[in-house]
């Protein structure tokens, strides 16, 4: 997703990806101890706003027809519905709808932990790496 409006180059994308990439770089690499751990977990926080950037709009369109689909307008209402027994007879279709959902935040938060055969038509996106 590139950045639209009144802001010139670089996007905000350009920007935390350079920022990301000069600590992974020059910091990590010559820096050892504590250091180097806070510079690789900057690393990883800045890959998991990218992912959010790149992928967080899909998901949150997806995640909203896959409520609707429920009756629900969100996370609480369908919590309050799973603990109220409403969607017993929809037991299956309630399991794709939160696996689904698992997988989007798992491409978010560390795609490393899915296999191709995780994301396959149960995401709104595919595995990258």
């Amino acid at each position: 997703m590139v950045s639209a409006g009144p802001h010139d180059a670089p996007s905000i994308e350009q920007i935390i990806e350079a920022v990301r990439e000069w600590i992974e770089t020059d910091v990590v690499a010559v820096t050892e101890g504590r250091l180097r751990f806070h510079g690789r977990v900057a690393v990883n926080m800045l890959a998991i706003v990218e992912r959010e950037l790149e992928l967080g709009e899909g998901q949150a369109l997806a995640h909203r027809d896959r409520l609707a689909e429920f009756g629900v307008e969100d996370d609480v209402e369908l919590a309050a519905g799973i603990r109220a027994g409403d969607f017993v007879d929809r037991a299956v279709e309630l399991r794709a709808l939160l696996r689904a959902d698992v997988i989007d935040k798992l491409l978010v938060a560390n795609p490393g932990y899915l296999d191709r055969s995780d994301v396959e038509g149960d995401s709104t996106a595919t595995v990258t790496g």
